[in-house]
């Protein structure tokens, strides 16, 4: 069996791409190496739901320490699926994001929007039997970024997907329905199929809302298949 199906060229960006301009330095500029995973990476670790901390899907909480985090409260929540659609339990998900101004609880991000002191930005979560996740969060803000002259970045959430090994991460982010910044994100642009794109976007879910506190999104992640997620971290396939 082969550890990796060939990328769609249709659909996945180039690894450089100068409309991002960070690209043309971190992307490999020589055909890449599939190296032979060893036995410790394929059969460890192993997650269990004794790992996860009561409060480790609720950012809203979770590094609270004089109140609640100010921005629009969030559920972000949707199912973690193989290319059949079938659901994949026991994973391990962990996302992280700016603040609702836009900024980043790193000591790299200089920006002039303020820390929120009760908010850390970071959480994460286990999928159950049915392949779900969720957590509570604010929606993120958008931020400016030394790309051309005036890009931002449209409001997001990275995502890391772990499988039962340590060569078996995924790394993503989603996007909201409705940000206008989305169409011109040049990052979003270096991906050709705009089926590819919209499936990065979190569509709106009142269902999944709780009236008067908080509204709701879905993002469902799918592994492999012609409606695979994309993910930045494996350009020699998925």
């Amino acid at each position: 069996m082969n550890e990796f199906i060939p990328r769609d060229r249709d659909q996945h960006p180039p690894a450089v791409t100068p409309i991002y301009k960070t690209s043309v330095l971190r992307g490999p500029h020589r055909p890449l190496i599939s190296l032979q995973n060893s036995l410790s990476e394929v059969t460890g670790p192993v997650f269990g739901h004794g790992d996860i901390g009561p409060l480790d899907n609720d950012l809203i909480l979770n590094y609270a320490k004089t109140g609640q985090p100010i921005g629009e409260r969030i559920i972000m929540h949707g199912r973690v699926l193989d290319g059949s659609g079938r659901p994949v339990p026991g994973v391990l998900v962990e996302f992280w994001q700016a603040n609702a101004g836009g900024r980043y609880r790193h000591r790299n991000d200089t920006y002039v929007a303020p820390i929120d002191p009760n908010f850390g930005g970071c959480g994460r979560t286990i999928t159950d039997a049915e392949g779900r996740y969720a957590f509570r969060t604010v929606k993120p803000g958008p931020y400016p970024y030394r790309n051309r002259g005036n890009d931002w970045r449209p409001a997001h959430i990275h995502f890391s997907v772990f499988g039962t090994g340590f060569a078996q991460r995924l790394i993503t982010q989603n996007y909201f329905e409705g940000d206008p910044l989305i169409a011109r994100d040049s990052i979003l642009g270096t991906i050709p199929d705009q089926a590819a794109r919209e499936r990065l976007v979190a569509k709106l879910d009142l269902d999944a809302a709780v009236p008067l506190d908080t509204l709701a999104y879905r993002w469902d992640i799918v592994l492999r298949g012609s409606r695979s997620t994309l993910f930045e971290n494996k350009l020699e396939g998925n």
